[in-house]
C-alpha cells in the first residue's frame, strides 16, 4: 500500500517505511504515488494507493 500524507510541512508518499514523492502541494505527491502503483501493478503486484485524510466514497451507478 501507498500512503500520501503530511510530512515534513508538505506531503510524500510513503511505501514500507520510506518517503518519496515529497511535495508542497497534495496533488504532485498523489501523481508520484498513482505513477509508483502502476509500476508497482505492471510489475504483477497488486497496489493500492491511500491518501490520509480523505474518504473514497462514491456511488456507482
Amino acid at each position: 500500500m501507498l500512503t500520501v500524507l503530511r510530512h515534513d510541512g508538505g506531503w510524500a508518499v510513503e511505501h514500507e517505511g520510506e518517503h518519496f514523492g515529497h511535495s508542497g502541494d497534495k496533488e504532485v505527491a498523489k501523481a508520484s504515488a498513482h505513477k509508483m502503483a502502476r509500476q508497482m501493478q505492471d510489475g504483477g503486484k497488486p497496489c493500492q494507493v491511500r491518501v490520509s485524510g480523505e474518504h473514497g466514497f462514491f456511488a456507482v451507478r
